[in-house]
């Protein structure tokens, strides 16, 4: 087995494969120029280490208050703004976000996904029905794609029980490699995390499938250092406060602060690649 940070490895032949291969085209909503692939794939085994990017640093407590967030269900953005304000251009009415993915997990369709996904897969733990949606096809994308301030990239979620450990493929339909993807697949690892806690079983592995994966024109030069750098961290070790998934579920902040801790004891990465605009 390679010592090295599987994130890391697999970030870097992305990013490689975009800069040499690439399409080039100005993406009309942004008015950036993108270079893009689709159908781009990652694969961890999660029992063998986190996916964390340490090539460069990245704030992860923005991550960690997100998965808290979205297990509380939750589309008002009180709790999240303790930790970060990533989500605050999205801001609706009454400081809310109508597509928040934990809302629209818990509440929006009328049913609790996550907990009939726990209860399913306590009852059946061989089922191939465990899939969590956070796209709505009466409300997101094709003509109302462009009028709305949020439409969700990861748009849904399958979750299996295979030899005794939980495994998670997530499905996002269009990702910034350089500032989304770090973010989402450390993430949704943190859920699975929660998810495997819960249920009593180990973690297995975590997949993301990428309809288009892409690096913005202003990000070109940082993406190429990316790549230019040794991958050196041996894999990162994380392992669940007790009781992670309930607290969770209350909202219960100091969760935040431990996982944080639990992961920064693990963390060594290199240097800054300065100042990143995010492109909305």
């Amino acid at each position: 087995m390679n010592q090295t940070n599987a994130y890391d490895r697999q970030y870097q032949m992305i990013l490689q494969q975009l800069l040499e291969h690439g399409i080039e085209e100005v993406n009309q909503r942004t008015g950036h120029m993108c270079k893009s692939l689709p159908g781009m794939t990652m694969r961890f085994n999660l029992a063998q280490g986190f996916p964390l990017l340490t090539l460069r640093k990245i704030p992860m407590k923005v991550f960690l208050a997100e998965q808290v967030w979205f297990l509380m269900g939750n589309k008002n953005l009180a709790f999240l703004q303790r930790f970060t304000k990533i989500w605050d251009e999205f801001a609706e009415q009454n400081n809310c976000v109508e597509s928040a993915y934990g809302y629209r997990w818990r509440k929006h369709f009328g049913r609790d996904q996550i907990s009939g996904l726990v209860q399913l897969l306590r009852r059946d733990p061989s089922s191939r029905h465990g899939v969590v949606l956070m796209w709505d096809p009466a409300d997101d994308g094709l003509a109302n794609g462009t009028h709305k301030k949020n439409v969700p990239c990861p748009f849904c979620f399958t979750v299996q029980v295979m030899g005794g450990r939980l495994c998670l493929h997530l499905v996002i339909r269009s990702n910034d490699m350089m500032l989304g993807n770090p973010h989402d697949v450390a993430g949704f690892a943190v859920l699975a995390h929660l998810l495997a806690q819960k249920l009593n079983v180990g973690v297995g592995v975590l997949t993301v499938s990428i309809s288009n994966a892409h690096i913005y024109d202003i990000h070109l030069e940082q993406a190429a250092e990316i790549v230019s750098r040794a991958v050196t961290h041996p894999p990162v070790k994380f392992v669940c406060p007790v009781d992670a998934y309930d607290r969770a579920e209350s909202g219960d902040e100091a969760l935040v602060d431990e996982m944080w801790r639990a992961l920064k004891s693990e963390y060594a990465p290199q240097g800054s690649l300065g100042k990143m605009k995010i492109v909305l």
